[in-house]
């Protein structure tokens, strides 16, 4: 499971109270979810930076730290992910790691200012036994540090779900990743049903929902609306909305594909901001190779949640100092920590 998979992870209240006069729906159609997107560009970020606004008053944006805790080896065809056993991408299969490493890390991303620690594991599913009670402990451990928890770990049963949210985890992250009529072309091992199935048990759960997808994989605008209307037209919209550009992997069959322009970037967030007002959008995979100047466009069309790099968090990492000078320099507030160590408040 690539750094998409596991990106992307909502709020420890189950988003703001999102003002009247903003509508919430539930019955978007693809046309219309299509005329919001294609808005001429100034015009759609001023009209989701008003949603945006009205919701979010502070306008401080959350940093995410996620670590892989089991890298490589998963039996998932998933085009993009460098992951998968039957793709040579030089990535080698490892075991779970141990619950005191990861809470190390988890400390580290802590004192480095992030608010929320992702957990993801390569797997199809979770399966039952010592490695699903490790999680658990990490669960535990991340929340004990007063940080929001999150996991990605592939399809869950309802008994799973109930015991991740027994142990305190805040988010758990399922992306749809395409829409349904794109989704056969990306991936075979599993459903778009399988998908949505997992996402109805986190919800049963009282777990959070963070579920997106990605773009770049050869879809068309369409398909992009569509995966947005499968997500806004789910009876609760989900807490934490993640929007990712695809890193092309060598070795994945879609290594070959080009680049998503930031501007493509932009308008996902901007219609993801305005169909779900409450939602974290949360800008993922590909932020790396956008200039400052695309970030901040991404942040003032709705963005309001990063992730820190995939390296181990460490003052000395540049790419966290970077992130650092940027927010700083725009005058950006990172989220403050909630240090209460609570429960999510469902």
């Amino acid at each position: 499971m690539s750094d998409h998979a596991f990106t992307g992870h909502a709020h420890t209240h189950h988003g703001p109270a999102v003002p009247q006069e903003i509508p919430l729906r539930h019955d978007w159609t693809v046309a219309e979810v299509r005329a919001i997107h294609d808005t001429p560009l100034l015009d759609l970020v001023y009209r989701a930076q008003t949603v945006h606004r009205a919701v979010f008053k502070d306008n401080a944006v959350q940093l995410c730290s996620l670590l892989s805790i089991k890298t490589g080896g998963c039996s998932e065809d998933c085009s993009y992910c460098p992951q998968a056993a039957r793709y040579d991408t030089g990535v080698k299969a490892e075991k779970l790691m141990q619950v005191q490493q990861v809470l190390e890390s988890a400390k580290q991303a802590r004192q480095a200012g992030a608010t929320r620690f992702c957990m993801g594991a390569a797997w199809r599913e979770v399966k039952d036994g010592p490695q699903f009670d490790s999680v658990l402990d990490m669960v535990r451990g991340v929340r004990a540090l007063g940080m929001e928890a999150c996991c990605t770990l592939g399809m869950l049963s309802d008994s799973q779900a109930k015991r991740l949210k027994e142990a305190g985890l805040t988010a758990y992250n399922h992306n749809l990743d395409t829409s349904a009529e794109k989704y056969g072309d990306i991936i075979s091992t599993r459903t778009y049903d399988d998908r949505l199935k997992t996402l109805a048990r986190v919800r049963a759960a009282g777990i959070s929902v963070c579920s997106g997808g990605i773009i770049g994989m050869g879809e068309s605008i369409d398909d992009r609306c569509g995966m947005l209307v499968t997500l806004a037209n789910q009876e609760h919209h989900p807490e934490s909305v993640p929007v990712n550009a695809l890193v092309p992997v060598e070795g994945t069959p879609l290594a070959g594909s080009k680049q998503v322009e930031p501007v493509e970037l932009v308008r996902m967030i901007a219609t993801a901001r305005i169909l779900m007002p409450g939602a974290m959008v949360r800008l993922s995979a590909g932020r790396l190779s956008l200039s400052q100047e695309a970030q901040l466009l991404c942040m003032l069309a709705g963005a309001n949640s990063i992730f820190f790099g995939d390296t181990l968090l460490t003052t000395a990492n540049p790419e966290f100092a970077a992130d650092m000078k940027l927010l700083a320099d725009a005058g950006v507030k990172p989220l403050e920590p909630d240090t209460t160590g609570a429960p999510a408040r469902s």
